[in-house]
């Protein structure tokens, strides 16, 4: 069976639609790679790409899509609610069929050292291709943003994986690594008083001790003028949509606010919108394996 592997490059650009487009057209004209889905948006100034594709196509394209990134967006210049590093944010590598999570951190690192060698944008490993604990959590790694990272570089433990202590001059820095399956899953508040949204995220996070699997930080959706609790679920089995959901309601309520709407960002496995549909509908004894039909279908 041929290896599948996926790749979901973030860009800080969500508003320019020649860029846009430019970066649809790369990663349609790679080789051994299909390009499933990708979306963009204003308040955060970010499109998130998701691909599959073998070994060579998803190494080529991930290459490709940082130079064009790298060529067409001015980090010097950009705003936008969601933090960010770099013109290409992150490039994280997903196993996906018949290829083991060792494979998928031998090409993060292949992927980053050509990605400074040849662009010369300094890298941080996270994730499971992090050398150091201390670099596995992207926040962590990301803390600083773009505006801090020439200070952050030169602090001792903050040496980048590859590259020199330096930033890119538009194109900041990086992040490039290996990792589990995890669901952008946003939640909308009918207010516009952004604390809420961010004592809310807060609560959630397994960081500030909420769910375990939770990312969550609050953002401010200008285009709508209502707050938004915006999270990446890093283990949806582990941390189920519906649980951070329903914790979202109940502390939104001491404020007065109610959920307007969820959204998920870029794919997401089914079983993560199946389980929620089990809690919601009580359905009892279901088994996911046997009773979803296209599973029967894909088998």
């Amino acid at each position: 069976m041929a290896k599948l592997i996926e790749c979901i490059p973030n860009f800080s650009e969500g508003r320019n639609q020649t860029v846009i487009e430019g970066l649809v057209t790369t990663a349609k004209n790679v080789k051994g790679v299909t390009l499933l889905d990708y979306s963009s948006d204003s308040s955060h100034n970010r499109s998130v790409f998701t691909l599959v594709g073998d070994e060579d196509g998803i190494q080529e394209v991930a290459f490709q899509l940082v130079k064009f990134a790298s060529e067409n967006i001015d980090m010097t210049k950009h705003q936008g609610e969601h933090p960010r590093m770099g013109a290409t944010d992150v490039v994280p590598f997903v196993p996906i069929k018949d290829v083991m999570m060792e494979e998928c951190i031998k090409i993060s690192k292949d992927v980053a050292k050509r990605i400074n060698d040849e662009l010369h944008i300094p890298i941080f490993l996270y994730e499971d291709s992090a050398v150091l604990p201390t670099r596995r959590n992207l926040a962590k790694v990301r803390k600083g943003q773009f505006e801090k990272m020439p200070e952050k570089l030169l602090e001792e433990e903050w040496a980048p994986d590859f590259g020199d202590r330096k930033i890119h001059p538009t194109a900041g820095v990086t992040a490039v690594g290996a990792r589990m399956p995890l669901v952008a899953f946003n939640v909308n508040l009918d207010t516009e008083n952004i604390e809420i949204a961010n004592k809310i995220a807060k609560i959630v996070r397994g960081s500030s001790g909420g769910w375990k699997y939770c990312k969550g930080i609050g953002v401010m959706l200008e285009g709508r003028n209502i707050a938004q609790v915006s999270m990446n679920m890093v283990n949806f089995e582990g941390t189920p949509l519906y649980r951070v959901f329903e914790t979202i309601r109940f502390e939104a309520k001491r404020y007065g606010v109610n959920i307007i709407g969820s959204e998920v960002i870029g794919l997401t496995p089914a079983k993560a919108l199946i389980d929620c549909a089990e809690y919601y509908l009580q359905i009892e004894d279901f088994d996911y394996d046997k009773q979803v039909l296209e599973n029967h279908l894909l088998n």
